[in-house]
């Protein structure tokens, strides 16, 4: 109790004194006319103010941060998915395309030969061992597809039918080991057989030492094996190497065997003609100005007077006339037919 009482005249004292300041501090007054109590305040708000501040704007710039970031994630997570889906269309367009001109080509190609029959096929499989190199087509015995039938491409020879089924066929590439195609050298016309060697590469046999042969050399098809029409194009000399007894050639086939879609059958043995560009020479078309002094003969029966083919017509005229029988036998080209 007495430490109570004790206490209550020092808070009451500390309580005047505090009050007496305020009103001091209320009455004085500081540059501007501003209250000491207000610039009192003032400095005393100022830093929980100036704290408050920090404290808000790092919150504030960690929540938008958080929320712009994981927006930008999310927006991200969305343009990869669009980015999938884009490329995703474009390899399907890439491949319609491609699709489009190699079938493009065998109509091409089809349309250019209709001297010799033949039946579009695609490729539906290929033989699992590595060593035989054969695929199956989707036409058959239902098709009139029959064994030893060429099939080709526009670019080449592929290979032979071999195995038959009512609606399927096996094809046996030229690049199998137990495949063989009469085959000759495009510009000396040399006759060899080119062979397959069960690698990518096929060689031509029974090309004597003697026989010129470089790379990039154009072999067709010699007709030979009774399979292949003459005149194909089988492929180019790869490499070329003496031999005992014959060179050692690597061909590099002018079909794309590793990657083919589609096919044409040859229903017969007919030859294919060359194409348009090499069966109407365009120097047909340059000469034929030249030998058009024929229209000039067709309009002298417009002018009389050009006189000169008449004397070869009018023969009975020169008969008439005495003076001129010596000159007319030699330079009338009738008289031998008289």
């Amino acid at each position: 109790m007495n430490t109570n009482l004790r206490q209550q005249p020092l808070t009451l004292l500390a309580g005047l004194i505090l009050a007496q300041i305020f009103l001091l501090a209320f009455q004085i007054k500081r540059e501007h006319d501003v209250r000491l109590i207000r610039y009192w305040a003032v400095e005393a708000v100022s830093p929980v103010e100036r704290a408050g501040t920090w404290i808000f704007s790092r919150v504030g710039g960690f929540w938008s941060g958080y929320v712009a970031l994981h927006n930008a994630r999310a927006e991200n997570e969305r343009l990869r998915g669009e980015l999938g889906r884009l490329r995703l269309r474009n390899a399907q367009l890439e491949s319609q395309a491609a699709e489009a001109q190699h079938l493009a080509a065998l109509l091409d190609f089809r349309e250019a030969h209709p001297e010799a029959p033949m039946l579009a096929a695609q490729v539906i499989g290929a033989s699992a061992d590595p060593v035989s190199h054969t695929l199956f087509i989707n036409r058959g015995e239902r098709d009139h597809v029959r064994r030893n039938m060429a099939v080709i491409t526009p670019d080449g020879i592929v290979g032979k039918i071999v195995e038959l089924f009512p609606a399927a066929a096996q094809v046996l590439l030229i690049n199998d080991k137990d495949s063989g195609v009469g085959a000759l050298f495009a510009d000396t016309r040399a006759h060899g057989v080119v062979k397959g060697t069960g690698d990518a590469l096929p060689r031509m046999d029974y090309v004597v030492n003697t026989e010129k042969v470089y790379a990039g050399e154009a072999i067709l098809t010699s007709g030979e094996d009774r399979i292949f029409p003459k005149g194909l194009r089988v492929g180019t000399v790869a490499d070329a190497a003496q031999g005992n007894p014959f060179q050692i050639i690597h061909i590099e086939p002018a079909a794309r065997l590793d990657r083919l879609e589609d096919v044409l059958v040859l229903l017969s043995l007919q030859e294919l003609a060359p194409q348009k560009a090499e069966a109407v020479p365009t120097d047909a078309e340059r000469t034929a100005p030249t030998s058009a002094p024929a229209p000039p003969a067709a309009n002298p029966p417009k002018n009389p007077a050009a006189a000169p083919p008449k004397p070869a017509n009018e023969k009975p005229q020169a008969d008439k006339s005495p003076s001129a029988p010596t000159p007319a036998p030699a330079a009338s080209p009738a008289a031998p037919q008289q």
